[in-house]
């Protein structure tokens, strides 16, 4: 063996990413949403990653927000948060909305100018991951949601989106957290799994200062 008696440990990367912005945030209950060509994140609570190694990842991407829609997601259901804001299916909207292929840099560059076109074209996927946050914050009651990711990283404002769709659906007494784009860049997860070799984010262990 290369490190005989050396312990591992191993986690999702959505889940390491949310332990590394739950560090960053100074927080020790957190909802992470990482947009790309999927959708992964995790949820810390107390200092800890739910649901915990060993007990399988935190699948966000795979909660279902639209069961009468149309939208397929790679897992093979229906209206699944993935099938709506990840990357892929976006650019599969814009497709659709133009009535030709349309790449990404043209995408983002339209987002930014706000034309009409980019603007329906996202739009779908804000809504979905705002209410995939309201009803995580009704169960886990986060400090803070932090939308992360390249798809969201690239896109101005992304984040503030969906915060503010987000406001439009809370219930007037409900649980309200901070969302907003994550502090940490595309090495998250590898900052997640510094923390995690150090014993952090798991049982028991104190929570990172």
């Amino acid at each position: 063996a290369l490190l005989p008696g050396a312990r591992v440990r191993i986690a999702d990367d959505g889940d390491l990413a949310a332990l590394a912005e739950a560090r960053a945030a100074g927080c020790r209950d957190l909802v992470h949403f990482g947009v790309g060509t999927g959708i992964g994140g995790g949820v810390v609570m107390d200092g800890v990653m739910r649901p915990g190694t060993g007990r399988g990842s935190c699948e966000v991407g795979h909660v279902v927000v639209d069961h009468d829609g149309d939208a397929r997601c790679d897992c093979g259901r229906r209206g699944c948060v993935q099938a709506l804001a990840s990357g892929r299916s976006t650019l599969r909207r814009a497709a659709r909305v133009l009535g030709r292929p349309a790449g990404f840099d043209e995408l983002r560059e339209a987002w930014t100018k706000r034309e009409d076109w980019a603007v329906r074209t996202v739009a779908p996927g804000v809504a979905a991951l705002a209410a995939v946050a309201v009803s995580l914050s009704e169960l886990t009651h986060p400090e803070v949601i932090t939308i992360g990711g390249g798809f969201a990283a690239a896109l101005p404002g992304y984040a503030t989106q969906v915060a503010d769709a987000a406001d439009a659906l809370r219930r007037p007494t409900g649980p309200a957290p901070e969302i907003r784009a994550a502090l940490l860049g595309g090495l998250s997860s590898l900052d997640g799994a510094l923390l995690l070799s150090r014993g952090l984010g798991i049982g028991t262990a104190p929570h990172p200062s």
